[in-house]
């Protein structure tokens, strides 16, 4: 009984080496003409499949896209793969790794994966490449520059072009477009890949550019007026205006070989710079507490700049090549500088409505009804922008058959200001059409001592009707 056992064990074992042998010749020969268990390349899993089968999966997973050259203006020409014939294909790199694997050792693979990293061979069509890159957008851009040097005027003054630097030549794009696609690269940039180089100049060129350093150094101005509520810099637009042309166009030298400038370009300039910022006695447009916007003329508030004083201070900083900011001199000036000069701390005085406000901060802190200038006997009170020039108390007013003695004083134009009127009970409505005042604004008694305390003298007065 025991030595059947033994022959059944026996025949039993011989059976499992029998089986085994069998699988495993049959899997070497299944592997024959395909890639062994375990085998990656590029990351595609290729166990069992042909060097056609993995070649396509390769190819589909490489998906070449558009060359792609980038110029040095950050503009990118596009060629499609398929204009110039571009082919990939890695059949023989899979069919060398075939030939190294040998079938029979495929256990191997059970214990580690076989990883592999290959290269494609690349095609394609160099004359399709040449058209290609000759109608690109690079090629096409460059073909339309003018290859000279020359200074030219625009809005930002002078400017020197120079169409002899960084031409592009369309032989070294080629070279540059072939070596990466031989790399499997779809992207070049033009100015890294050296495609750009500068032509020789002619010796009129080089008068041209000598030129040009002398204008450069004559229209750069360091100078920057501070208007208050803008900066104005004295820049190439600007002094670009001060040389001297002849009737050919060209810039006018003296004996030394300097540009001849105009001698009232300074003047023109600051002119130009005061007719624009001087706004005492000007147009503005106030928006009023009844809720509309007024124009408002005249009066002898705000700027003014001191023209002469100017037209020497930049005469001198300009030929001494001094670089600040500047503030400029007035021959009068409001509290503040700027276009919009009245600021947010005012009086508002509406003749229309008989009323004063008086904003702090842009805060109303004083509100109250007025008696304003006599329209019947042609005292009207004037329009515009005024100011508080000075503070009086316990002031006799005086004028044609009048005395009236007031507490607090706060003269805004000439005679005609802002005071309390004891001697009225009434004040707003119409009172100023028959019994209004010889021009003053007539404030309650009450009112006026909150008003002369807080009101600082240069405090803009805003009159409308």
């Amino acid at each position: 009984m025991k030595k059947k056992c033994i022959s059944i064990a026996g025949l039993l074992l011989l059976a499992g080496v029998l089986l085994f042998c069998i699988l495993y010749f049959a899997l070497a020969f299944y592997y024959r003409d395909g890639f062994a268990y375990g085998t990656w390349i590029n990351g595609i899993y290729c166990t069992g499949k042909t060097v056609e089968e993995v070649n396509a999966e390769l190819q589909k997973a490489a998906k070449p896209g558009d060359l792609s050259l980038l110029d040095r203006y950050g503009d990118t020409s596009l060629i499609a793969a398929a204009s110039i014939g571009y082919e990939i294909d890695y059949t023989s790199q899979l069919e060398a790794f075939t030939e190294q694997q040998n079938p029979l050792l495929w256990i191997d693979n059970l214990t580690f994966r076989r990883e592999r990293e290959i290269s494609p061979l690349i095609s394609f069509d160099e004359e399709l490449l040449r058209r290609a890159i000759s109608e690109s957008l690079a090629v096409t851009r460059e073909s339309q520059r003018v290859q000279t040097v020359a200074i030219q005027k625009g809005d930002m003054g002078y400017t020197l072009y120079n169409g002899m630097q960084m031409v592009l030549e369309e032989d070294a794009v080629l070279a540059a477009s072939i070596q990466a696609l031989g790399q499997g690269q779809m992207q070049v940039s033009l100015e890294a890949a050296g495609c750009y180089r500068d032509l020789e100049l002619t010796a009129q060129m080089h008068k041209t550019l000598a030129v040009w350093e002398k204008v450069a150094d004559f229209q750069d101005c360091g100078i920057v007026y501070d208007m208050g509520d803008k900066m104005v810099p004295v820049g190439p637009s600007v002094t670009a205006e001060w040389l001297v042309l002849d009737e050919a166009g060209d810039f006018v030298m003296d004996e030394a070989g300097e540009h001849v400038y105009r001698e009232d370009g300074i003047r023109a300039f600051i002119n130009e710079l005061a007719d624009e910022y001087d706004t005492c006695g000007g147009e503005r447009i106030f928006h009023a507490t009844r809720g509309e916007d007024v124009t408002v003329s005249g009066g002898i508030y705000g700027n003014t700049l001191d023209r002469k004083a100017e037209i020497a201070y930049l005469t001198e900083a300009f030929f001494n090549r001094r670089s600040e900011i500047h503030v400029p001199a007035y021959t009068a000036q409001a509290l503040v500088r700027g276009l919009d000069d009245i600021g947010d701390t005012y009086i508002e005085i509406d003749m229309t409505q008989q009323k004063l406000y008086y904003y702090m901060d842009g805060a109303l802190t004083v509100e109250t009804e007025i008696v304003t200038g006599n329209t019947a006997m042609r005292w009207g009170t004037p329009s515009g922008v005024n100011y508080v020039y000075a503070k009086q108390r316990n002031r006799v007013l005086r004028g044609p058959g009048y005395a009236s003695f007031v507490k607090y004083w706060m003269p805004v134009k000439g005679g005609i200001g802002i005071h309390d009127a004891s001697w009225r009970e009434e004040f707003g409505g119409e009172i100023y059409k028959r019994n209004g005042s010889h021009g003053c604004i007539n404030l309650p008694s009450e009112i006026t001592p909150a008003l002369y305390d807080s009101v600082e003298i240069g405090t803009p007065v805003v009159m409308f009707y």
